[in-house]
């Protein structure tokens, strides 16, 4: 009797997890809840900083240049090829201001249109103590070629940067404890 109790055991705890994952689940998470179904926006994770993660209303393009400069920052080359819209006293600027934290990540997220046609992003730099918080603008610029050799003008154009607007470095548990202080859970507020 025992040995029929422990193989029923160990079936039941072998084949158990596994069917449970081809019903639709995932531990005990299930598969509606991690991906988004048919016509429904991708969920993002939020940020107790600067709220939602992601593209927001921004355009997939903005989004993906906004983020090669974050990279670009995060790196601390002067070289690097998402800083090359960048005024290089601009640049040699904000790589020292965030020289202090030492970055090794960022956030990006919350982009929107701004009334002047640019794009910001709300962004989080992250060192291992400190942290700093700010507003990326980016704008995308047309450009017009004259007609040549019979040739209709072309319209092309691309993204460049704008401006970076950071706060002061803080301590990163301090911003985690200010931001659990706040009942309202409102995202980082924007400065204009």
């Amino acid at each position: 009797m025992r040995i029929v109790s422990i193989v029923c055991l160990f079936f039941l705890t072998v084949f158990a997890p596994a069917q449970e994952q081809e019903g639709g689940y995932r531990g005990s998470i299930p598969v509606e809840l991690l991906r988004p179904g048919y016509g429904e926006s991708p969920r993002y994770p939020i940020d107790t900083v600067i709220g939602e993660l992601g593209r927001g209303e921004a355009s997939g393009a903005a989004y993906s240049f906004a983020s090669s400069i974050a990279a670009g920052f995060v790196s601390g080359e002067t070289g690097h090829s998402g800083l090359r819209t960048v005024n290089a006293s601009l640049r040699e600027n904000y790589l020292s201001a965030l020289k202090i934290i030492e970055p090794g990540g960022y956030r990006l997220g919350s982009g929107r249109e701004e009334a002047d046609g640019s794009v910001s992003f709300l962004i989080r730099f992250m060192g291992r103590e400190k942290g700093i918080t700010g507003e990326l603008f980016i704008r995308f610029v047309t450009v017009q070629t004259d007609e040549e050799d019979g040739r209709e003008a072309a319209i092309t154009g691309n993204w460049v940067f704008e401006d970076l607007i950071l706060e002061e470095a803080r301590n990163l548990d301090e911003q985690q404890r200010e931001s659990l202080q706040r009942f309202d859970f409102l995202p980082y507020e924007r400065f204009f």
